[in-house]
C-alpha cells in the first residue's frame, strides 16, 4: 500500500510539508526513506515494526546489514539500501563540524570577506553579504555582473534575497576594476535607495564597499550612510 493512499493526517510526506520535520515521528521519517509499504502493511506500519526490533533505536539500527534489513517482509534491496544509505549519511553528518560562519563588525571584516571574490575583476560585479541579529553572515551571493565600467543592481532582488533568508541586515559591495576608489554619482545614488528600502523593511543596509585590487572604499567609515 504506497503512501499515497493513506489517510491525509497520517501521510508523512504531506505532513512534512504542512507541519514541518519536527512534527514527524521516528517511523513516518523511515516511511518516508523507504517510499511504500507493502501489500500487508503501509511504509508507516512496516517502519513502526522495523523500529520496534531495535527498541526504537537510531544506532542499533545503523548496525543492520543490508541481509538483516531484507529479512523483513516488505523490505527488498532498494528500500535496505536507501535505510542503510540515510543512517550513514546521519553518521558523516554527525561526525562533522559545524562551520563558523564570519562575523562582519567593521569594514575590514566585510574586505575580507569580498576581496577574493571582487578584487582581481576586470569588470565590475555586485555581491552582498547577508547578515543575522549577530552580524554572522549567513549567505553571500553575487547580484549581478555588469560591463567595464557600471554593475547595477536591482533593489528588490536584493531585499527578495534578504527576506528569502531572515536578515536583518546587508552588507553590499561592487568593484571599481580602474583602480579609482571614489564613489561615483551612480554609485552614491544606489547606496542611498537601498538604505531607504531597507528601512520600510527593517532590514539594515550596514556597509557599502568600494574594492580595487589592493584597497577598499566604505561608505560607513566615510560617513555616507
Amino acid at each position: 500500500m504506497s503512501i499515497k493512499f493513506l489517510a491525509e493526517d497520517d501521510r508523512p510526506r504531506e505532513k512534512f510539508l504542512l507541519k514541518g520535520k519536527n512534527s514527524l515521528s521516528d517511523s513516518e521519517l523511515l516511511a518516508i526513506i523507504m517510499g511504500s509499504g507493502s501489500r500487508d502493511e503501509t511504509a508507516v506500519e512496516l517502519a513502526r515494526r522495523i523500529l520496534s526490533s531495535v527498541n526504537n533505536n537510531w544506532h542499533q539500527l545503523s548496525l543492520l546489514s543490508i541481509k538483516d534489513l531484507m529479512k523483513f517482509k516488505g523490505v527488498g534491496e532498494v528500500k535496505a539500501i536507501s535505510i542503510t544509505t540515510a543512517l550513514e549519511i546521519g553518521r558523516r553528518r554527525a561526525s562533522q563540524e559545524i562551520p563558523e560562519k564570519p562575523v562582519i563588525s567593521n569594514s575590514h571584516n566585510a574586505y575580507q570577506i569580498f576581496r577574493n571574490h571582487l578584487s582581481d575583476l576586470r569588470t565590475e560585479e555586485f555581491w552582498a553579504a547577508f547578515l543575522n541579529q549577530s552580524n554572522k553572515v549567513i549567505h553571500l551571493a553575487q547580484l549581478t555582473q555588469g560591463g567595464i565600467n557600471q554593475s547595477i543592481v536591482d533593489v528588490r532582488i536584493l531585499f527578495k534575497t534578504a527576506l528569502d533568508h531572515f536578515s536583518t541586515g546587508v552588507v553590499i559591495a561592487h568593484n571599481h576594476p580602474s583602480g579609482n576608489l571614489k564613489p561615483s554619482r551612480e554609485d552614491i545614488e544606489i547606496t542611498q535607495k537601498i538604505r531607504e528600502a531597507g528601512k520600510l523593511l527593517n532590514i539594515q543596509l550596514l556597509d557599502h564597499l568600494i574594492i580595487t585590487q589592493n584597497s577598499y572604499f566604505s561608505f560607513s567609515d566615510d560617513g555616507l550612510l
